[in-house]
């Protein structure tokens, strides 16, 4: 993309917005992308966000490449400038019958569930009580063992489980809900489909009833269970055509980097970003996520590499394969686009895995920018900018 704006006088900026994918375009398979895609809003919130200050000739050690060893004198540093945008398909594609299954038991205001959720730190764990007070209106939420016990919830991939075990601990929470109303309907003898849950009570939208939700559900055990199934798929036909996914995400960033250009080293020093995220449900998970792709990607494009020799991978450790720490996290400005996925029971889509797409060639672009050099390669190592 940045040569095709070199080679059309136009901006990294410009050229991205020009061929901005929007709802309704089609993908090179033939399929209409139906997800809600605001691309070129992605691209312009990410490009209104402040740049960094440029580096200071008195600035600390850690701020300068190189860091406390003081390697590098800022008279030596280059700042560079990039920009990555990119679509992430969610979900398992090409007719894969994909469901997760939740249950949801209500007592005496206390709401016990039940699902095989794998959480490896995207805080599913969080989400679901935080799904079962917003539907139900209660205050204390038990998680039950999380295993298969109730059915499956597919693995934690794919960009899926908020979706999926999302959509399946919603499905059973308002099953709940809508027994606790017949229930409260037939002792108060009102018409059911009146009844709302309004804070921590169950309300009548059009008369003065109200009685809270550990009040209505004293002495009554409901028990739902939910299996929630996403949109059917199709496979690819021999001419590679087909609709093969669920559902898109779209995200843009802008990377700033410092580079040493005599030395090879490389510093990123901003990732600024604005992701499709449809509806944030947990403002803080959803911040960890994005920062955690970005990380990731950071990692991918100055310094994880597995060397192979003849078929031996010669850096089998960590002392060897470079890992990103909390030092080499650059500051991350995120903007969350929200406009909610008609397709996604919550709204939500998938957040962690499309930061891993573009936050590399951002950095790397940036590193080009730099530099002038092609750096046709991830990860860019220092003998790749110095020789």
């Amino acid at each position: 993309m940045d040569k095709l704006a070199v080679a059309c006088g136009l901006s990294p900026v410009e050229i991205r917005l020009r061929n901005a994918m929007v709802t309704g375009d089609k993908l090179i398979t033939g399929q209409v992308v139906e997800s809600v895609a605001p691309v070129a809003r992605c691209i312009r919130e990410t490009d209104a966000i402040a740049l960094p200050a440029p580096l200071s000739i008195t600035a600390h050690p850690l701020e300068i490449v190189g860091g406390s060893g003081l390697t590098s004198s800022p008279h030596n540093i280059v700042r560079g400038i990039g920009w990555g945008v990119s679509i992430k398909n969610l979900m398992y594609s090409e007719t894969f019958d994909d469901f997760a299954t939740a249950r949801c038991q209500l007592k005496d205001g206390v709401v016990t569930l039940k699902f095989a959720t794998v959480e490896v730190g995207q805080g599913f764990v969080v989400l679901a009580p935080q799904i079962a007070r917003s539907v139900l209106g209660v205050d204390e939420v038990v998680l039950d063992t999380v295993d298969t016990g109730i059915g499956s919830a597919g693995s934690t991939s794919a960009s899926r489980q908020t979706w999926m075990s999302g959509g399946a601990v919603d499905g059973a929470c308002r099953l709940v809900r809508q027994r606790l109303f017949e229930h409260v309907g037939k002792k108060f003898n009102i018409d059911p489909l009146r009844l709302v849950i309004e804070d921590t009570d169950v309300v009548d939208m059009i008369g003065d009833f109200r009685i809270s939700v550990n009040e209505a559900s004293a002495g009554v055990l409901i028990d739902e269970t939910f299996e929630h199934h996403h949109r059917p798929t199709e496979e690819l036909d021999d001419k590679g055509q087909g609709n093969c996914h669920v559902a898109f995400a779209f995200v843009a960033h802008r990377a700033v980097v410092d580079v040493d250009v005599e030395l090879g080293l490389v510093k990123v020093i901003q990732i600024a970003t604005a992701q499709d995220v449809g509806r944030v449900l947990n403002p803080v998970a959803a911040l960890g996520q994005i920062e955690g792709g970005i990380a990731q990607g950071l990692g991918l494009a100055v310094m994880e590499e597995i060397v192979l020799d003849n078929g031996k991978m010669r850096n089998p450790s960590f002392t060897d394969y470079l890992l990103p720490t909390a030092l080499d996290a650059p500051s991350v400005v995120a903007v969350m686009i929200e406009e909610p996925e008609p397709q996604a029971p919550l709204g939500a889509k998938g957040i962690g895995e499309p930061p891993c797409i573009s936050v590399t060639p951002a950095i790397a672009a940036a590193i080009r920018n730099a530099t002038g050099k092609e750096l046709p390669r991830v990860p860019i190592r220092p003998q790749d900018i110095c020789f």
